[in-house]
């Protein structure tokens, strides 16, 4: 029997969008896909794991209700076979098949059942049971894919592709891959490390972690995951994310980080090895009255204004990083050159050393904004030879021009992560620049202020231009006498 394999899973997973369009916004595609998708791949390991039990000998019926021989329970309500047998009020059957799954397993509470299926205006009877029969078409058991991460891979083949489609909105819970590649490349997760994104959205900084540390190490994943996310439908989106990777133990905690930090240790912000996100950029509601009598004592570098949270998150991951800790944070440039109380802490981070690496983006990478962006890496104990200095990066030229928005390219993504490690200056690219030259510079850190971004001129062949004017001069010479000659026939 032929496995599935990842590009026929993409296909029938966007042919189960076709079923919907037009009937909901695009942006809701995601909820109602993915927890068809999720419960569909339960109940086929539940199946599978059901008769491997009868394989052995123990009878069917106990090997179905016999919680002990299962990774994840379904119960009956919740069994694929039963949900095919239904005609009438569909949604309402899938909404409890979904709370009984939670009743069940303690580890999905709160996963599935903040996506309601029994909306029977956009989605009527028939409609589900549309999508039961597609998702009815493929086994996805563990024997019938052709590789462990398939299913992992379309996931995040779809988040990808809703928040394409979604446009603004699909991009407020999703990272492209090729930036959370980058961003996790540089601050470069080791083996036994605590990995901590407190603006998780879909999770992918935190699977793109695993998956660096297991290239790189191979065997068993030795990697603590910590997120937070305020989003519900995002939260569950990331959950739904982690389980499909195989990442069961990851820690995915629902609530506001600026304002309620879930991860504590005895009352103080729980630090960690390595501190990754892209938080929302320019965050007007951020909290800042509740921060500036922060229960946790976060803003020592300066309370940000209320029409931007950026250098708050940066203040919140600094608190979160251990003292041998590195963090990497994308936000809007706006963060390396806005003055006032921004001007301020920014000013005070650099005078503490605490700045590795500033990295100019491409315009248009982002789903939700055209802005280019930038990643700053910091760090609480630089290496010697890096300590009183920064390197900026100029990368806002290395990309591929798509259709809707640009793409780093995995060569402009290797030449970002040479010139950090490198730590050299590279002509019109990169710079490593002192204290006083910043100082010079007022504390501003926008790239091209250290990377001379001008493109060369031509040299200019100064005698062949002069011989070039003497030539124009004869034609215009020779014209100006035609016209007299004209003029004195006409009688002027």
């Amino acid at each position: 029997m032929k496995k599935l394999d990842f590009n026929t899973l993409k296909t029938h997973l966007f042919k189960a969008a076709d079923i919907l369009r037009g009937r909901i916004d695009s942006g809701e595609y995601k909820q109602y896909i993915f927890g068809l998708l999720f419960l569909k791949r339960l109940n086929d390991v539940f199946i599978e794991e059901v008769d491997k039990q009868i394989k052995k000998g123990i009878k069917e019926e106990l090997a179905r209700n016999d919680r002990d021989f299962h990774s994840f329970f379904v119960p009956e309500r919740a069994r694929w076979e039963e949900l095919r047998k239904v005609s009438r009020d569909v949604g309402a059957s899938l909404n409890k098949a979904f709370e009984v799954l939670e009743d069940e397993n303690p580890i999905l509470q709160g996963v599935l059942t903040v996506i309601n299926f029994n909306d029977k205006e956009r989605l009527p009877d028939d409609v589900l049971q549309r999508l039961i029969i597609h998702f009815s078409e493929y086994n996805l058991g563990n024997i019938n894919l052709e590789d462990a991460d398939i299913l992992g891979r379309a996931y995040e083949y779809l988040i990808e592709m809703f928040a394409d489609d979604a446009g603004k909105k699909g991009g407020e819970f999703y990272t492209p891959k090729q930036i959370v590649k980058l961003i996790v490349e540089l601050v470069d997760p080791k083996k036994g490390m605590r990995v901590y994104d407190p603006a998780c959205g879909s999770g992918g900084m935190l699977i793109y972690s695993a998956l660096h540390v297991q290239e790189k190490n191979g065997g068993p994943l030795n990697l603590s995951l910590y997120s937070q996310e305020r989003n519900l439908n995002t939260w569950a989106i990331c959950k739904m994310n982690l389980l499909l990777h195989d990442l069961p133990d990851a820690h995915v905690e629902k609530g506001d980080t600026l304002r309620n930090p879930k991860f504590l240790d005895e009352g103080e912000i729980q630090q960690f090895d390595r501190v990754i996100a892209n938080p929302m950029w320019n965050q007007k509601d951020w909290n800042k009255d509740y921060l500036e009598s922060d229960p946790y004592g976060r803003m020592i570098y300066g309370l940000p204004s209320a029409s931007s949270g950026d250098w708050a998150w940066v203040q919140h991951m600094l608190a979160s990083l251990n003292k041998d800790g590195k963090m990497g944070v994308v936000l809007d440039n706006g963060v390396l050159f806005r003055g006032g109380i921004e001007g301020e802490i920014r000013e005070k981070i650099i005078k503490e050393d605490l700045i590795s690496a500033v990295i100019a983006l491409p315009l248009n990478l982002f789903y939700n904004t055209g802005s280019p962006g930038c990643i700053l890496i910091l760090e609480r104990n630089k290496p010697q030879e890096r300590k009183v200095k920064i390197i900026f990066i100029y990368g806002e030229e290395d990309f591929e021009d798509r259709k809707r928005q640009n793409y780093l390219r995995d060569k402009d993504i290797e030449k970002i992560l040479n010139a950090f490690k490198n730590f050299k200056d590279i002509e019109k690219y990169c710079h490593v620049a002192g204290f006083e030259e910043i100082k010079e510079n007022d504390f501003n850190l926008s790239v091209p202020r250290y990377v001379d971004t001008i493109p060369d001129e031509e040299p200019v062949d100064i005698k062949g231009v002069l011989n070039e004017l003497k030539k124009i001069e004869k034609e215009r010479e020779k014209t100006k006498q035609k016209v007299e000659g004209y003029l004195k026939e006409l009688g002027f």
